[in-house]
């Protein structure tokens, strides 16, 4: 790859090209222009700039109450310190509920944020969602296991996908997904055999958080992976900035971990 190829903006084309030459995608939450600038100079590939905001920068229990209003400002906030990598927003909850209200919420995060991408949550039952956006020519990347806007009705935040009938189910929803137009899924707290599963099943790149190390890539929360964590530790999170005591230097060791398959370990996995 040549320098100019290596510094240009990162496309869909190109994450679905490591995926057919097996490169791991690397990827981190990310909320503001300086950490963006920090981030894409690392090799981070993609950027995603999650409702956990509503946890790691306002502080609140959930991701529930971020607004839309929220996910703009942080967007374009994001877009405006990185270069090359590859830019995706979190459609916060209840703002895609109808064909309508998701067009225009998707809108505001391409055309005011300067995402590349949104992503939504939930199952086979967002397929038409994710259709209709895709057909007006917004790309969507889908969400699937641990849904952190379904927390309540889920009971807390638990692994997904243990019995035999909802390892099916996530595997029958995760195809249904891609046929209805979504490039990218993110697959959240699932057992890495399953995450393995639907990687090998799919022709869409996979980015996995808590789901092993089969994925086509993976993704964590900023604050974890520079020991930010408030609470309990998930089992899948590392804490890359021990021992290095410089924040680029974290950020590039997670960036190799991931690329060399390194991370996730077999104790990160469920």
């Amino acid at each position: 790859m040549t320098d100019s190829e290596s510094s240009r903006p990162l496309t869909l084309r190109d994450l679905a090209a490591m995926k057919q030459r097996g490169e791991k995608i690397a990827s981190l939450t990310c909320y503001d222009a300086a950490f963006a600038a920090v981030l894409d100079s690392a090799g981070v590939d993609v950027l995603l700039v999650g409702d956990s905001l509503g946890m790691t920068v306002q502080g609140r229990p959930t991701t529930l109450p971020v607004t839309l209003d929220a996910m703009a400002y942080h967007t374009a906030c994001v877009d405006r310190g990185r270069r090359r990598a590859f830019l995706i927003a979190d459609l916060p909850f209840m703002s895609y509920q109808t064909f309508e209200q998701a067009g225009r919420s998707a809108a505001r995060l391409l055309q005011e944020g300067g995402a590349q991408m949104v992503k939504l949550e939930g199952g086979a039952h967002r397929a038409d969602t994710i259709r209709h956006l895709a057909q007006e020519g917004v790309p969507v990347c889908a969400h699937l296991g641990l849904l952190p806007q379904s927390i309540h009705r889920l009971g807390g935040y638990r692994v997904q996908g243990r019995g035999e009938a909802d390892a099916r189910r996530l595997l029958e929803d995760a195809v249904r997904l891609q046929d209805a137009g979504a490039s990218l899924l993110v697959l959240e707290c699932i057992p890495a055999l399953l995450a393995e599963e639907i990687t090998l099943q799919l022709d869409i790149p996979t980015i996995g958080i808590g789901a092993g190390g089969h994925c086509d890539g993976q993704v964590l929360v900023l604050q974890d992976v520079l020991g930010l964590t408030s609470g309990p530790v998930p089992r899948y999170c590392k804490n890359f900035l021990g021992g290095t005591g410089d924040i680029r230097t974290a950020i590039r060791a997670y960036v190799t971990a991931v690329r060399a398959g390194e991370y996730p370990a077999e104790e990160h996995c469920y």
